[in-house]
């Protein structure tokens, strides 16, 4: 590719949009040419002290005219509700759209059943959901991108190879841990130091928002999908144990293998996961276990790479027919 494609993030100040600069400055055919805020008035390094003498550009105030006129695709690192009043006239004035909240992931029902009241119904005909292992084809002439949220990622990417192994009807159980950052940047008690260090305790059990995401991605019902999320002492990382009933016969680790054998960013192990080989990568590794009747997946993601920027990043890669791994982190934070 001979020139470079403008890009641009509303939503700098969280650890998402601190993320997408981290990929974006090292990407060889995205420029960065907007960073924006509700705010303004201030540059990314005053945000976030870690990109000082390496990052000091301005943050403005978000704009849309401007935006529009500068960049060609924008990473919308919003939360929901906000995310949607942004999407509308930017694909009106045709830039395309990579949506990392929740607002375009569902169907208009479920989306306002658990959400709030959807603004922007006529793109949600239009949305392509930015799993890449389950819609790489049709990302590839998307102009809105809905990115997934995290605990969908780790859990449909573990279920996938599955689904027509499984008994119809029967649960779906989904036992999933985040770290901390998870819950965003803005302050509150259930995230204060004191109740998260050395403590662990789920939150939302069975009707967290994303299990109708999962549900409905993966064609079940919402009824068989149990879903527990929890809060452990830990700042990044995701891992999802996820327990169904199976018939036939078959060798789990060598259907996984064949399942993802063109996905470079899935990972298939022979033994059990752990998040902190994921750390700071745009990997999913996946375990498997048969005992019976009973399959058990683990599944582990980076909550803020896989689980928000750096897929988004790789969705934005095939939207602009560049190769998906281009300048996607591939070195875990290890040790």
């Amino acid at each position: 590719m001979s020139k470079s494609i403008n890009v641009g993030i509303v939503g700098a100040t969280g650890y998402t949009g601190l993320e997408l600069v981290k990929i974006l400055l090292k990407h060889p055919y995205f420029n960065l040419a907007y960073i924006s805020n509700s705010e303004g008035g201030t540059t990314i390094n005053k945000l976030h002290p870690s990109l000082n003498g390496v990052c000091e550009v301005e943050v403005k105030k978000a704009d849309i005219a401007e935006m529009s006129q500068l960049c060609e695709l924008i990473f919308l690192a919003l939360p929901h509700k906000t995310a949607m009043a942004y999407v509308k006239p930017l694909i009106a004035k045709g830039v395309k759209v990579v949506d990392l909240s929740a607002d375009y992931r569902l169907p208009l029902d479920i989306y306002e059943e658990f959400y709030c009241q959807h603004t922007d119904k006529d793109n949600l005909e239009n949305v392509v959901y930015g799993l890449p292992e389950l819609n790489r084809h049709k990302l590839k002439n998307a102009k809105l991108v809905a990115n997934p949220g995290c605990f969908p990622t780790s859990a449909i990417l573990g279920l996938l190879p599955f689904l027509d192994k499984r008994i119809k009807n029967t649960p779906i159980i989904i036992d999933a841990k985040t770290g901390v950052s998870g819950a965003g940047k803005k302050l509150s008690e259930v995230t204060h130091f004191v109740n998260v260090n050395d403590n662990l305790f789920s939150y939302n059990p069975l009707l967290h928002r994303h299990a109708p995401e999962i549900a409905q991605k993966i064609g079940v019902a919402f009824e068989e999908v149990s879903f527990v999320p929890h809060l452990v002492p830990v700042t990044r990382g995701m891992i999802s144990s996820i327990y169904i009933q199976v018939e036939k016969d078959f060798d789990e680790v060598a259907l996984l293998k064949e399942f993802y054998k063109d996905d470079i960013h899935v990972r298939i192990s022979e033994n059990p996961v752990d998040m902190k080989s994921v750390a700071g990568t745009n990997f999913c590794d996946i375990y498997a276990k048969r005992s019976g009747n009973i399959l058990y997946i683990s599944s582990a993601i980076d909550n803020l790479m896989r689980g928000a920027s750096s897929q988004a990043v790789v969705n934005a890669n095939i939207m602009m027919g560049i190769d998906e791994n281009i300048a996607i982190p591939d070195i875990a934070y290890v040790p």
